[in-house]
């Protein structure tokens, strides 16, 4: 589900700020893809029940886009902060976008703990925070 996944998310996160319908346009500039192939995904993802596409007005998630798309962006904000914090990308929100709809919850479950300090990370990650000072 990586592509949909990006696709829920961009439209997700602009949900959260009052902009809904999320015009394709704007949809495929977030996602890096033609307004044409947007409109497909976008018709796609309204035909399993988890957007509403209207042509030429936008796109707005169901009840099950939400809940789907609510999933996706916890991971998407967990694997930014790790991005971030951790190790250190000059582009952390872009490289999350790309992993969030294929990384599992547990993994995502896992680093939120190792950045909450709930467990220790593995050596391996002490070292890399070290050389990024």
């Amino acid at each position: 589900m990586t592509e949909a996944a990006q696709y829920l998310l961009v439209v997700y996160m602009a949900e959260r700020t009052d902009e809904t319908p999320l015009a394709p346009t704007r949809v495929a500039e977030a996602v890096g893809r033609s307004p044409a192939a947007t409109t497909e995904m976008l018709q796609r993802l309204d035909e399993r029940g988890l957007v509403v596409h209207e042509p030429y007005e936008g796109a707005r998630l169901t009840d099950d886009g939400k809940a789907v798309a609510a999933d996706i962006h916890e991971r998407f904000v967990t694997l930014s902060t790790f991005f971030r914090e951790v190790l250190d990308l000059e582009e952390p929100e872009a490289e999350a976008m790309q992993l969030a709809g294929t990384v599992s919850t547990l993994v995502t479950e896992r680093l939120a703990s190792v950045l909450l300090g709930d467990i220790e990370a593995p050596a391996s990650l002490d070292g890399l925070a070290a050389d990024s000072d």
